[in-house]
């Protein structure tokens, strides 16, 4: 079967590249992997997130702030056309903190940062008292905390759920339980999988995470991916306790608190510890006391996929073009801009996003690892 776009790999960020695709009129395949690959998509966060990211490189702060400003309309159209309401809420999301010291540190950035991005970059500072007003379950340990306006977040599950159901309406092949053995081009490119299963495709974009790795390089790509797990809680329903998220806890839409998440260096090893989940415990009990008396009903832990310098990766194939790669550790965050924006990248239109900050050349002069 001849395609115009072979996407390798069906989690957020292929399901997202896919969708925009179809959209736009191409004939797309996706090649999910087995059941058994490690899928960051189903054990994330679900933050909306754009505060702290690219502190030190505003271009990344700019692309999170356009894939926000995108994301009602993403999820609007996943509810018409599918009737899946992936729960976007874009009120704000919390930073706290435990000392002014610290607070007054990261000001400092975020102004500096703000002074980068031209005054776009709405945030404010909460004392603890202002803090308790938004947030009256917080506890007396936070004492304050940085509000950005830009900031919220979804339910990955149903994410994902609405990018696979409308990428099949849309006529796009997602094929599962496939994982990719080689890449060869000789006109169009052929895609082999490791069931004998062939497809050949115009372009092929390399979304597979931490599969990259294996199979990037036969791509032409270094694909320095590396995995780092985090580990992640959830509780009972309950009534609602927490209006807007932070990075230690969010109440997600079914009413549940998800707490999270550990950042360890550990390889592959995606298991739930004690220590891990008892710290994430510790540290939501003091931001929010009343979480204390919840009952946990579930853990477990993922592999994010990142970078030597955390950023994503945009890049075309040096020695095979039309060959690209797309990988990210903020796979919902950016999926607007991945909807979006990243088809006219990857078809070159006039007015695609300038991603050249963000190829793999940044690393020729570093260590990849």
């Amino acid at each position: 079967m001849g395609f115009d776009y072979a996407i390798i790999g069906g989690g957020v960020v292929g399901l997202s590249v896919a969708w925009g695709l179809l959209r736009r009129g191409q004939k797309v395949v996706v090649l999910d992997g087995s059941d058994g690959s490690f899928r960051a998509s189903r054990g994330n966060f679900g933050l909306v997130w754009v505060q702290s990211k690219g502190l030190d490189r505003p271009e990344y702060a700019r692309w999170s702030q356009r894939s926000t400003a995108l994301w009602r309309s993403l999820a609007d159209e996943l509810l018409a056309n599918t009737g899946i309401d992936v729960a976007l809420r874009q009120t704000g999301g919390y930073w706290f903190f435990k000392s002014e010291s610290d607070l007054a540190a990261m000001v400092a950035k975020y102004d500096a940062l703000k002074a980068q991005l031209g005054g776009d970059y709405p945030y404010e500072i909460l004392d603890q008292a202002q803090l308790r007003k938004e947030e009256p379950q917080i506890g007396p340990k936070i004492t304050g905390a940085i509000l950005h306006h830009q900031d919220g977040h979804a339910n990955p599950l149903k994410l994902l759920r609405a990018l696979a159901a409308d990428t099949r309406r849309l006529g796009g092949e997602v094929l599962t339980g496939k994982t990719v053995t080689a890449i060869t081009r000789n006109g169009p490119f052929r895609v082999t999988c490791e069931d004998g299963t062939v497809v050949e495709a115009a372009k092929t974009v390399m979304t597979a995470g931490l599969g990259a790795a294996g199979i990037g390089p036969q791509m032409g790509f270094r694909a320095p991916v590396r995995p780092q797990r985090g580990q992640v809680l959830i509780t009972e329903k309950l009534p609602k306790i927490i209006n807007r998220p932070s990075l230690v806890a969010r109440q997600v839409d079914e009413g549940g608190i998800q707490i999270g998440a550990t950042n360890e260096e550990v390889g592959f090893d995606d298991s739930v510890t004690l220590d891990g989940i008892a710290g994430l415990a510790r540290e939501a009990i003091e931001a929010y006391p009343i979480l204390g008396r919840a009952q946990l009903i579930r853990s477990w832990g993922a592999l994010r996929v990142l970078t030597p310098d955390g950023l994503p990766i945009y890049q075309q194939s040096p020695e095979m073009p039309g060959a690209y790669m797309v990988t990210c550790h903020s796979a919902i965050t950016l999926a607007a801009a991945h909807a979006l924006l990243l088809p006219d990248w990857l078809d070159g239109t006039q007015g695609a996003p300038d991603l050249d900050v963000f190829s793999e050349r940044r690393f020729d002069n570093a260590k990849t690892g």
